[in-house]
């Protein structure tokens, strides 16, 4: 349907996500693609403003309106940038995509896959990514990481239990949809991991 391909990385706070897509980004820059890098929520004037309200930790969001907030976001960035950018042949490499509202939103929050799966289907307009990459790593592996961060989100400050939820919900997601991730061991070294998503990636590119 598109020219282009949308990777998308998955995982709970502290899994990699950010170092794995630099460092992606660093070797399609170095073959010659023309990529975009994006990140969720985010990625537009109006998505960044949004993303402002979400992570910021003095706000107090019912998960019914943080739902909505992140698929107003979404649907932003898919209209006013990844399709754009697909239809142009471009590589998009996007930090967070839909499977984070449901397993978040869904799961953690309590609001029920199928609730946060519809308020979606408007924002994504059917787009479905060519690759999912999910770095697994269990919480108790991450939640030092995320401590030793200094200007926590209002995700990131959320307690142990939220967390282990929200690697439930994964675990759940992925079992639901057999086929649909790449799987990577997060535990591993970072080149370890680099090469192991290079191989996937190139498959597909």
């Amino acid at each position: 349907m598109y020219k282009g391909k949308l990777i998308t990385f998955e995982g709970i706070d502290g899994s990699g996500k950010t170092t794995q897509i630099n460092l992606l980004k660093k070797y399609l820059l170095e073959i010659g693609r023309d990529i975009v890098v994006l990140r969720e929520p985010g990625g537009t004037a109006i998505g960044e403003k949004i993303r402002e309200i979400l992570l910021d930790k003095k706000n107090n969001i019912v998960p019914s309106a943080e739902a909505l907030l992140y698929a107003a976001s979404r649907a932003e960035l898919v209209k006013e940038v990844i399709i754009p950018s697909l239809n142009d042949g471009k590589i998009v490499i996007l930090d967070r995509f839909v499977d984070s509202s449901i397993v978040y939103q869904g799961y953690a929050r309590g609001l029920g896959v199928e609730v946060v799966e519809e308020i979606n289907s408007i924002a994504i307009d059917g787009l479905v990514p060519d690759l999912t990459v999910y770095l697994d790593i269990k919480p108790k592996d991450t939640l030092m990481r995320i401590d030793r961060r200094k200007d926590k989100d209002r995700l990131e400050i959320e307690d142990a239990e939220f967390h282990e939820k929200v690697y439930e919900g994964y675990m759940k997601l992925i079992k639901s949809k057999p086929g649909r991730y790449f799987i990577v061991d997060a535990t591993h070294d970072i080149y370890y991991i680099q090469k192991v998503i290079i191989d996937e990636v190139s498959k597909i590119i």
